[in-house]
Order: structure tokens, then sequence, then C-alpha cells
């Protein structure tokens, strides 16, 4: 489905025909060599209109914040789930992103009578249905998006403090030639995701 309105029209049609409440899902970190995957799920008050909601990444550090906080103070149900690098090695990142979009709804306090995912239906949630670029034409899996990548984040600002050689909390885990120099400087560390091919190239040692 594509938006034919305002970022709120898909939501309101849905409550408008009583298929509400609305949740959207969305995660944050899958393309990440470091750093856990985190998955939300949001389902935004009646009739809210947040200033400055958007797809995360086209919004910066600091407005992320300022969205995350009004959606705390809006009283939005959100539910969260995060998967370490062990267990998206053990598993697989695409398994553990379906199977966070579920836990994360199963979080919600409410059930939702929707659930809008950005591109594709995911089998398992409630009347799930997948949306075009779904951070840019829901409000609701906008907001997942938000409080997926700024968990995220912070998650990775605390990694730095313990692993600072890295630059996590630039980078956020993401296989930027500054990273990449630091894991063939320092070898990747138990934050590294090892089935992913950069960091098993690294972890392995050169043939003689």
């Amino acid at each position: 489905m594509r938006r034919d309105g305002d970022l709120y029209a898909l939501e309101a049609a849905l409550s408008r025909r009583g298929l509400g409440p609305v949740a959207g899902t969305d995660e944050a970190g899958r393309g990440a060599c470091a750093g856990p995957l985190v998955v939300a799920a949001v389902i935004l008050p009646p009739s809210a209109r947040l200033e400055e909601l958007n797809d995360s990444k086209l919004l910066t550090e600091a407005a992320r914040e300022r969205v995350f906080e009004r959606l705390r103070r809006s009283r939005a149900l959100i539910g969260v789930v995060s998967y370490s690098p062990q267990e998206i090695d053990r598993r697989g990142v695409g398994v553990c992103n379906l199977e966070g979009m579920r836990v994360a709804v199963a979080r919600l306090p409410q059930r939702p009578g929707y659930t809008l995912t950005d591109g594709f239906p995911v089998p398992g949630l409630p009347g799930s249905l997948g949306v075009v670029k779904g951070d840019r034409t829901a409000a609701c899996v906008a907001a997942a998006g938000v409080v997926a990548k700024v968990t995220r984040d912070r998650i990775m600002a605390e990694l730095d403090g313990r692993h600072p050689e890295y630059g996590f909390a630039i980078h956020k885990g993401y296989g930027t030639p500054a990273h990449e120099e630091a894991m063939r400087r320092f070898g990747p560390c138990g934050e590294h995701r090892f089935s992913y091919a950069n960091v098993a190239a690294l972890a392995v040692p050169a043939a003689a």
C-alpha cells in the first residue's frame, strides 16, 4: 500500500473502519556488523500528531531524541525486543528480525487490530499489512523506527564506554571506513557479529 494522504492517513482510515488500534513495527541495526538488533512496535494515541515525526533515517540524532521523548509523554504504547550479536550469529539476522516483530507486538499492553510493517506483511502478526516505504508512509511505523533507533544508539553509546577503541558511539556499529580500520588494528570483539563476512575475514588469521 502507498500513502495517498499525510503520515497519519492510513492509520486513521483503518481506525474509522473499526480495525484499530493500529500498531507499527520497525527495526534498527540489521545492516550493522556490531551491536544488537533492536525491534520496536508502537501504537500511537488516538488523534496524536507528533511534531518532527518522520523516518528515523531522515532525522538528526537530536531530533530523534526529541521525538522519542514526545512519544513517551504522549503515552504511546511501546514494545521493544533486542537480539545480541551472539544470537544473530546463531540464528541469522532475518530470523531474529521477523521474530522480533512478533515479540515486540506481543509486548504491547494492548493487542492491535492491524499491524503495519515496512515493505512486506509478516505472518503471525495481527492483521499484518505491508506498506511501501512504511517508515515514510505510516506514523506508527515511523514511531517504531525512532524507538528502535534511539534505543539501539543508546546501547551503542554504552558499548563505546567498554570498547572505546572501536568508536561505537560515532558509527553505531556500521561498517564505516573508521570502524573497518579499528577492526583491522584491534581485531573484532565480543560485540561484533562473526557471521558477517567483513568481521569473519578479520577474525581468521591470514594463511601463511
